[in-house]
């Protein structure tokens, strides 16, 4: 099978965990990227069960209004039941990378208020040590300077992602060559950086679930 096809297999699973578990009239929360966008296109068969959902960024918005189904502000919602959302790297114990798409501080926010984080991806994803995906760090931008030579001296190399603003009208740095051995320590540290907004570290909130597209089909595993 294709990365396209593994894709594609793991976003109809996980529009049928949700068709199984999320109650009738239910909220969703849905993440930003390619496998986030064909998990949108697999909703479209049960879009009338739900209740809304709300997005993680303008083009996940676009693209659920796109396919008929309301798009509500976060401010309007107490919790979600499910949040599903792909990721850069994924390793064994259910911490992530994201953030390649530059969403990463509203999936961050999303996820805080969701009871099952859904993770959906190719087995090319899952990885014994996470930091092969460059770390994606939300900057504001008078501090790019400030923060890169923190980011460098944790022992990264940080590089400014050319021709990008997030969706908040920030900047993105990402750090190359790290081997991230303790994710929540690591994203707390950064976290603590005077003029980061967030980073792509998911591991004080990681994945419950994960959606494992593999040549031998999707795999399921459950954070322990």
């Amino acid at each position: 099978m294709t990365q396209d096809e593994l894709k594609q297999a793991v976003a109809e699973a996980a529009a049928d965990h949700v068709a199984r578990h999320l109650p009738e009239g239910g909220m969703l929360g849905v993440g930003t990227g390619s496998t986030a966008n064909l998990f949108i296109d697999a909703l479209a068969p049960i879009k009338s069960r739900l209740g809304g959902a709300v997005a993680s960024s303008e083009a996940t918005r676009l693209r659920l209004e796109r396919q008929g189904i309301p798009v509500l502000d976060l401010n309007a919602v107490d919790r979600l039941p499910i949040y599903v959302d792909g990721a850069d790297e994924i390793d064994p114990g259910m911490n992530m990378i994201k953030g390649g798409g530059g969403a990463l501080t509203r999936e961050k926010i999303v996820a805080a208020v969701s009871d099952t984080f859904i993770c959906i991806a190719d087995a090319s994803k899952l990885v014994p040590v996470l930091g092969r995906f460059p770390l994606p760090v939300e900057v504001i931008p008078m501090a790019v300077r400030q923060v890169s030579r923190a980011l460098a001296a944790l022992g990264g190399t940080p590089r400014v992602r050319e021709g990008f603003v997030t969706d908040n009208g920030n900047l993105i740095i990402d750090v190359h060559g790290l081997a991230i051995a303790d994710p929540v320590g690591l994203e707390t540290a950064i976290n603590q950086i005077v003029g980061v907004v967030t980073n792509g570290l998911f591991a004080i909130r990681g994945a419950d679930i994960l959606l494992l597209g593999t040549p031998e089909g999707v795999r399921i595993r459950v954070r322990e």
